[in-house]
């Protein structure tokens, strides 16, 4: 018999080897390995499914609960450099060595009686990460859905508290190609007489039948709660609670008001399994830090990291880097997978940027940096050419990035986005600080 990897590394190359398929939708399978480990947690789970916007929730979620003195985990994925980013506990990413027991738990359940069951990569990663945190001795579970949501290896565990964030057109070969559609996979988190958080501002109809058919008490965006604000703070009132006078969040981007409202919605939801006090809400908002999410480092050139990477996503990217202010230039370095809907991404975009660094990436499924070029070629040909855009192909996004920088002038801007594997490419050495080499350097 094959001895079992000893380290994270090993044990994720064995997840890698064991499924033929990187997504495999339904929980047969995992829910099986998941009742053979016994798995269940202790505390109030919040689930978080949507197209955009979960890992933002999911990080006020958390900086709002370790302020009110809870002890919390976090499970999202993808992660931008280190497979570890996967999970916090108690704000702190777990170490590498600490998943390892768990890893192994899964591997012996999963071959319990030599009745084995397969499981796939993320399946896999996700029950060993479940585990750690059921062992963890936590006050809330904070459990990000990976895709769509009904079918979603997350939902083998029962949610006290369902947040759909939002709902657009994307991984249209699993979910559907409409809204309806996917909505219809994302409200499978409910739970019968648990809050649902639907902070979509416009839901799709199939959200808000799924919560009626199922029972679900539903807490919609604009019915059951709402934000208001000017340019200085802003207030939230709920069913039977408001806040005034907040500071904005520290994550940038005019979308984080929606997710910080449905943020507090579900805490307020929760209230009397996990009261929080408004001092709480203002210090976990204000302190709240998420990497690659409209992420500004002040630098020479500026650099803006952005994990946009689905026309709705990047249509929030484009809005905020218009409300920026003046720059001279703007560089982007973009790498994105094929099965995106790349067109209107380009598009939408493309009025901001004066220069491309097209990237490969490291995986399979991405788009080529030549085949990105060409299809930004074409769209320029149906827009007629209107100005002059220069671009060009890189192997990584750091030689990308490195491009960009040698081109730029201090007063620039660079803005890095497009998948997880871009943002996380140019991350992998830390968060680069950008000094031009114009200023005399």
């Amino acid at each position: 018999m094959q001895s079992l990897p000893q380290t994270l590394e090993g044990w994720l190359a064995h997840c890698e080897r064991l499924h033929p398929k990187n997504i495999d939708m339904g929980l047969a399978r995992v829910g099986e390995v998941a009742r053979r480990m016994g798995l269940a947690f202790g505390c109030p789970v919040i689930t978080v499914a949507g197209t955009n916007g979960k890992g933002s929730t999911c990080a006020m979620l958390e900086a709002v609960a370790l302020q009110a003195g809870y002890r919390t985990g976090v499970y999202t994925s993808p992660h931008l450099v280190h497979f570890e980013e996967r999970c916090r506990i108690h704000g702190e990413t777990v170490a590498a060595a600490d998943l390892v027991a768990h890893f192994a738990a899964v591997e012996s359940a999963r071959t319990q009686n030599g009745d084995e069951v397969s499981l796939s990569y993320f399946e896999f990663t996700t029950l060993a990460i479940l585990r750690l945190m059921s062992q963890s001795r936590l006050d809330v579970a904070i459990l990000e859905v990976g895709l769509g949501g009904r079918l979603d290896a997350t939902n083998v565990i029962d949610t006290d508290c369902a947040i759909i964030t939002s709902v657009d057109i994307d991984h249209v070969e699993f979910l559907g190609t409409d809204r309806e559609t996917i909505g219809r996979e994302k409200a499978g988190i409910m739970r019968t007489g648990r809050p649902v958080v639907v902070s979509d501002p416009v839901p799709p109809q199939s959200v808000i039948d799924h919560a009626r058919e199922i029972g679900a008490d539903l807490w919609r965006f604009g019915q059951d709660f709402n934000f208001s604000g000017d340019k200085q703070q802003w207030a939230w009132a709920g069913r039977g609670r408001r806040y005034a006078g907040l500071a904005y969040p520290a994550l940038r981007g005019a979308n984080q008001l929606v997710n910080a409202s449905g943020v507090l919605a579900a805490f307020e939801a929760l209230r009397e399994r996990l009261p929080i006090t408004a001092q709480a809400v203002r210090a976990g908002l204000a302190l709240v830090e998420l990497p690659g999410r409209f992420q500004i480092v002040p630098g020479q050139p500026t650099l803006v990291l952005d994990v946009a990477h689905n026309p709705h996503s990047v249509a929030a990217l484009t809005a905020n880097l218009d409300a920026m202010g003046y720059f001279p230039t703007t560089h982007a370095v973009f790498g994105a997978m094929a099965d995106k809907d790349l067109a209107p991404m380009l598009a939408k975009v493309g009025p901001l940027i004066d220069r491309w660094y097209f990237t490969d990436l490291p995986t399979p499924r991405a788009e080529s940096a030549a085949s990105l070029q060409q299809k930004w070629n074409a769209l320029q040909m149906v827009a007629g050419g209107r100005r002059p855009v220069a671009t060009s192909l890189h192997a990584s996004p750091q030689k990308a990035l490195a491009a960009a920088v040698e081109a730029a002038d201090p007063a620039d801007r660079i803005v890095v986005f497009g998948s997880f594997y871009t943002v996380g490419g140019v991350l992998e050495n830390g968060v680069p600080r950008l000094q031009a080499k114009h200023l005399g350097a």
